[in-house]
């Protein structure tokens, strides 16, 4: 086989088969085949699209491209959550110590941060000392003491999808459906939890901009994990403003904090909830959501879930003094209040064009390899239909530039519409997709 032969089939919109699409992978692991072919073939996927067989061939090449964790060694059911990425999206952090607290395995395998999303593992290292990299023997150690552990893919677990996730995020080949689902399902079927909730994110902010892609994505996703024999289901959730108030790797680990305390944004804890009370009916934990809910809320409220956290930093090497004093996280030069200039409801805060004013300001990579600046972003003062009036605050741009600071100014009193309500109020939940159906609220 010939790279060029299998980058002309894809281009011409052909189907390309098991062996070709387990030759691209494999030579692109040994580095035989280069970043530009592969480019080549991921700008080609993207435009001419892969069908159902596919998709499915290149998750099972990404997982055969190395190992896979066993992780029948941790006792009771082990479930994974997923989200397919969004702005100011850092629930993992608080959901994991809540389900933890519960007394359910959390383990989780994160990414970095992605286009105009940021990553897990990102926001975990603006605690000094955290460690996001773990062998297998501690992480089955820190589940089985503590019921959470969150770490990075090594190198020898689906080291295909490693390199097409960083190679992706600088090609403009991140939002197409194949791709998303075989990076998202190969990663989790290669730790091998037992139960898989994914959160489906849809809006401006998200990969896929519309209800009917995210339902085809999450249909996509499910039917994958399902075929393994994982319990697998999505939820599809609103990104078209930001999730929260934070947005940048210091300032959501400081919301992700109060959250657990239960003094979180209203928006963020509910889908904490909503989240957490699945991840606690597929663990057979509780019986319905409303148990759920209630199971989910008490460790909040007696302040396990925040201990939880405590715990899972100090197991994985962090200082918990950045924790219980969050001041000690990191810290901009510059703190920029943005006014209002003008009267109204917020209409909208286009989640995309937030995420790519945190790229400006260094929260979020411009290239696959950039450094980032863990204390800059954005923290709201504001949510959608919220009403203002000239000169309340919208927001606190957090910068060691001035210049970049004045710029994302510039854009964000834009982005951040003021004028007549909203007719339609906003929703959090769109629906969810399991093996059987597709359910819409």
């Amino acid at each position: 086989m010939r790279m060029y032969d299998i980058i002309k089939k894809k281009r011409d919109g052909e189907e390309l088969s098991t062996e070709e699409i387990n030759f691209f992978i494999e030579n692109y692991v040994r580095d035989i085949i280069p970043d530009y072919q592969a480019s080549a073939l991921l700008m080609a996927i993207y435009l001419k699209k892969m069908n159902e067989r596919e998709t499915l061939d290149l998750t099972k090449a990404i997982i055969n491209s190395g190992e896979t964790v066993d992780l029948s060694d941790i006792k009771g059911i082990k479930v994974d959550k997923h989200s397919t990425g969004g702005v100011g999206d850092k629930t993992t952090l608080a959901l994991g110590p809540m389900v933890a607290a519960c007394g359910v395995p959390f383990v989780k395998m994160s990414g970095r941060g992605l286009g105009h999303t940021g990553g897990t593992l990102d926001k975990l290292e603006s605690i000094k000392g955290f460690r996001v990299e773990l062998t297998r023997d501690e992480l089955i150690d820190n589940a089985n003491k503590i019921n959470i552990a969150i770490c990075s893919q090594s190198s020898n677990i689906t080291p295909g999808d490693k390199k097409l996730y960083g190679l992706r995020d600088v090609t403009a080949t991140v939002d197409d459906i194949s791709l998303i689902a075989s990076s998202v399902m190969s990663k989790k079927l290669a730790i091998k939890s037992d139960a898989i909730l994914l959160d489906v994110k849809i809006g401006k902010g998200a990969f896929m901009h519309d209800l009917k892609d995210g339902i085809e994505l999450a249909k996509e996703m499910v039917k994958i994990g399902t075929g393994y024999g994982r319990k697998t289901i999505a939820v599809l959730t609103n990104m078209d403003e930001p999730l929260g108030y934070g947005v940048g790797n210091a300032l959501e680990v400081k919301e992700a904090i109060e959250t657990l305390k239960g003094r979180g944004p209203r928006d963020f804890t509910e889908l904490c909830l909503i989240l957490g009370s699945k991840l606690l009916i597929l663990s057979q934990k509780v019986k319905n959501e409303d148990e759920g809910r209630t199971r989910i809320k008490e460790v909040i409220n007696n302040g396990k879930a925040y201990e939880k956290f405590l715990e899972l930093v100090k197991y994985q090497g962090g200082d918990v003094n950045f924790v219980e004093n969050t001041d000690l996280l990191p810290k901009s030069t510059y703190i920029f209040e943005l006014k209002s200039n003008k009267e109204g409801h917020v209409r909208s805060i286009n989640a995309e064009e937030v995420g790519k004013c945190d790229i400006i300001l260094g929260a979020g990579r411009q290239v696959k390899n950039s450094p980032l600046d863990l204390s800059a972003g954005i923290v709201f003062s504001v949510k959608v239909d919220d009403f203002v009036k000239r000169g309340d605050t919208l927001c606190y741009i957090h910068s060691n530039s001035i210049e970049k600071e004045n710029e994302v100014a510039e854009k964000l009193i834009k982005i951040i519409e003021i004028g007549e309500k909203n007719p339609v109020e906003k929703k959090l939940l769109y629906g969810e997709v399991t093996k059987d159906e597709v359910k819409l609220y």
